[in-house]
């Protein structure tokens, strides 16, 4: 009788669910999406109850398509990093979540610096810098100006971690997922209690970790029997989607670098060891016991190009984006010069700009719409080769790239990669489903299909490879060298933008939300 996972990952735009089979094939998969609110420049914020009600729809849709549902064994979470949910005592969710990419914590992620003596003392205790995305410095934030509701918090929860409670009744975490809290001892795989002493938090405030592959709850009886599945269907760790996304990859240990383009941008491998901290890059916990995990993450990935076709979608309501890689396969290579900087969400890598801008540089009349499309993949990418030198630097492989995210479902995407980075780009099954598919691989770890989490990524299978056009390797060099001194460049132009008066809204618009298509997912 044949035997499925599920994998469910909590994206930024949308609930992915999968049913995987014993020789790693995907049997059924279904996606469910839902908006991101910004009601405040640099805000972004979701209601977790769209989170569980997307993944009913997609699970649904899932379990339908099987043969015998009943066939289930397991089930892997995955889900966007750092997110910001509060419950109170009775598991009601105080708040909408304030998102990883929410940068309004910047401020207070400043005063925790300070307050463990720079930054050295910032990643002598947690590894990392403390980046506006993180989780601790929207405790603050909520602290300061929501002290009502912060008096009511009893527990902090990551996205897939609230699923896990409403699938489960179990509060915990994975040790992937709590390493971008910034309140995690990721060398010592434990939370820092120095960290929350520090910043008066209690510890009863963060869920108890475990490892990626260990059992972490089992199915609540009635949902069970609700959706046809067998009693007592075990839920394991599963992983932070930056992390786990690397693992669908295949890229443990040390050797291909991974390259996620979702709505943000990943760069990222696998070491034995975790590396002396720097500030410059994450260290996570790996997604297998004695693994870490090294990234960059750009913010605005396909997210930029998202936001494109959103803006060019007033003038051209049909604009798919199909339409939009025709425009950009139309304009030459280096976009006749037209540079796109693609920090419209502030950036967090390669540099840590919560006042970040966006902007094109070198527009002219010649150009026309076709450039700008191309310039803003082309700057994507730009931002994303900044990320893997820094990589190159931290001693990780980068000779052979594995693509996965929404967007390298495109070939235009992987081939424009390819000839960015010079680099041979390949894509493995599995990986384009991104962190539902890791999170499938650690459960079949936990559920004892593969000994290892290792052994799960030898199943993995080269799908595509696409090799760089070798003529266009001193252009993109050119771009890159002119690239990569932008943001010094208009950093001061930034600064004094984000101190001025904000702008009142007249645009009629009214409601905040910020468009989400599904190919953007991660």
């Amino acid at each position: 009788m044949e035997r499925y996972l599920l994998g469910i990952d909590i994206g930024t735009s949308a609930c992915k669910v999968i049913a995987v089979d014993s020789v790693g094939r995907v049997a059924a998969k279904a996606l469910a999406s839902y908006p991101v609110i910004s009601l405040r420049p640099g805000w972004a914020e979701q209601e977790p109850e769209q989170w569980w009600r997307a993944t009913q729809k997609a699970l649904a849709e899932v379990l339908a398509a099987l043969p015998d549902r009943r066939a289930v064994r397991g089930i892997g979470l995955s889900g966007q990093m750092h997110g910001l949910t509060a419950l109170d005592a009775n598991d009601e969710v105080l708040r909408p979540a304030i998102l990883w990419c929410d940068q309004r914590a910047a401020p207070h992620c400043d005063d925790i610096t300070a307050r463990a003596g720079g930054l050295d003392g910032v990643l002598g205790l947690v590894q990392n810098r403390m980046l506006p995305g993180f989780t601790a410095g929207k405790l603050l934030w909520m602290r300061q100006h929501e002290p009502e509701l912060f008096a009511r918090m009893r527990r902090m929860l990551n996205p897939k971690d609230y699923l896990r409670l409403r699938l489960s009744g179990e509060h915990l975490t994975d040790v992937s997922d709590a390493s971008g809290t910034g309140l995690f001892d990721v060398k010592e795989r434990a939370w820092s209690k120095a960290m929350l002493s520090l910043l008066d938090l209690p510890v009863s405030l963060v869920p108890e970790a475990v490892e990626s592959t260990a059992r972490a709850g089992v199915l609540r009886p009635e949902l069970a029997e609700a959706w046809g599945l067998p009693a007592g269907t075990p839920i394991y760790g599963g992983g932070g989607d930056s992390v786990i996304q690397t693992t669908s990859m295949g890229a443990i240990d040390s050797g291909p670098l991974g390259v996620t383009i979702g709505t943000a941008g990943i760069v990222a491998g696998g070491t034995r060891a975790c590396p002396e901290p720097t500030g410059q890059l994450q260290i996570s916990c790996g997604n297998a016991p004695g693994r870490w995990h090294v990234m960059g993450v750009t913010l605005s990935a396909g997210g930029a190009f998202e936001w494109l076709r959103g803006a060019l979608m007033r003038m051209m309501p049909s604009l798919s984006f199909e339409d939009m890689t025709a425009l950009a396969r139309t304009a030459p290579a280096g976009s006749h010069g037209l540079l796109f900087l693609p920090y419209l969400l502030g950036e967090r890598c390669p540099h840590v700009a919560a006042d970040g801008r966006a902007a094109w540089i070198g527009l002219t009349s010649m150009h026309d719409t076709s450039h700008m499309v191309r310039s803003v993949m082309e700057g994507v990418l730009l931002n994303i080769r900044s990320i893997a030198a820094l990589c190159a630097t931290s001693g990780l492989t980068c000779d052979e790239v594995r693509a996965s995210g929404g967007a390298t479902a495109e070939p235009f995407w992987l081939q424009l990669l390819a000839d960015v980075l010079q680099r041979e780009v390949t894509t493995v099954t599995g990986a384009a489903e991104g962190g539902a598919y890791g999170a499938v691989l650690a459960a079949g770890v936990g559920a004892g299909w593969w000994s290892t989490l290792e052994e799960a990524a030898g199943s993995l299978r080269v799908t595509s490879r696409v090799l760089p056009d070798p003529t266009l390797a001193s252009l993109y060099d050119a771009r890159f060298d002119t690239f990569r001194t932008l943001y010094d460049t208009l950093r001061p132009a930034f600064q004094q933008i984000a101190a001025e008066p904000a702008s009142p809204d007249n645009t009629g618009s009214g409601d905040g939300r910020l468009p989400s298509p599904e190919s953007s997912a991660s």
